[in-house]
């Protein structure tokens, strides 16, 4: 496993060739086999571990110009975990990392067993709500359990609005969207949304995305699974629909896939120095993607994604090779 210092030192040289122009979201962790747990960190880990490059691109949301940094964070898997735990305190740093980086989009959901808690806490005691664009789910079968789950979800968050709030998986969506665009109307929700996983839910969400018209649609994207460049994301351009992006490093098979492969020849030209940042690269380089989320439960590895939201982006040909590289 690479050291501290090595992180630092590596890190260091990359952010001198970056490029930082700025523009005018993958939710698992991704697998350590020497390490499958976070385990406990050193004391005062966080001092040296720094986000790779400098201030991170940003993207507007369509329905009101608002912009935000296109590297966000998830929270399935890496933010289940107990609050009284050494992988909470690593959380802590993780979230230092990230708003310290120029990070905000936080995107979460009650089907993600206690993360509601662990994001509500890691937020009250960081005092990094405010600074926070934070994205929750509805997620149940009647307008008695939304509304239930609802309360139950900003009484967990520890606030009393959220930025956004998506239907996961289209679930109830005769129920969900409506009770949505009721809590938009009180203030309750900034923008509202739509969210799948899989490539068998695109039609379907890009039916739902000509009928409701929401601010915001979550849909994956990742090197070996492109196909919402060809539907998914022409139609959000087209209604001017916000993007986030989840499953960029396809729950960590793209690890896997990498281990022991070298970068392309051209990955230093273009500011990418691991294979998390050319991921996480690929999906902005699509000028419809608004943010991506990637999850992790490690600060150092909290701080390389956040070097994959830094210019300069990927053109149309290196977009391609990478595509074809994992076809």
């Amino acid at each position: 496993m690479t050291s501290r210092r090595d992180f630092i030192a590596s890190a260091s040289l990359a952010a001198t060739g970056l490029a930082l122009a700025p523009l005018a979201a993958c939710s698992q962790d991704r697998p350590d086999p020497a390490s499958p747990r976070p385990h406990e960190k050193p004391t005062g880990a966080i001092a040296d571990i720094v986000p790779v490059g400098g201030a991170l691109l940003a993207r507007a949301i369509p329905a009101t110009g608002e912009t935000i940094p296109v590297i966000g964070v998830g929270t399935s898997g890496s933010y289940e975990v107990p609050l009284d735990s050494p992988e909470f305190e690593a959380l802590e740093d993780v979230m230092k990392v990230f708003f310290e980086g120029g990070g905000r989009l936080l995107d979460t959901s009650p089907n993600y067993s206690n993360a509601e808690d662990v994001v509500g806490a890691l937020l009250a005691g960081g005092g990094w709500r405010e600074r926070c664009f934070l994205a929750t789910k509805l997620a149940a079968d009647s307008r008695a359990a939304l509304e239930a789950q609802w309360a139950d979800s900003l009484r967990r968050l520890r606030t009393d609005h959220v930025e956004l709030l998506q239907v996961h998986n289209l679930r109830n969506m005769a129920e969900a969207m409506p009770y949505a665009r009721e809590l938009k109307a009180q203030g309750k929700a900034k923008y509202i949304g739509i969210t799948h996983y899989l490539e068998r839910g695109h039609a379907e969400t890009a039916r739902l995305m000509r009928a409701e018209k929401p601010d915001f649609v979550q849909i994956n994207y990742s090197v070996n699974a492109p196909q919402a460049a060809q539907t998914i994301f022409p139609l959000a351009q087209e209604l001017g629909i916000a993007v986030i992006v989840n499953r960029a490093f396809d729950d960590g098979k793209l690890f896997t896939a990498t281990r022991g492969k070298a970068l392309p020849d051209w990955a230093a030209a273009a500011g990418v120095t691991s294979w998390a940042q050319m991921f996480l690269k690929f999906t902005i380089s699509h000028p419809a993607v608004t943010a991506v989320i990637p999850a992790t439960g490690k600060p150092e590895r909290q701080a390389d994604n956040l070097g994959g939201g830094t210019a300069p982006l990927l053109d149309e040909t290196q977009q391609a090779e990478l595509v074809a590289m994992f076809a």
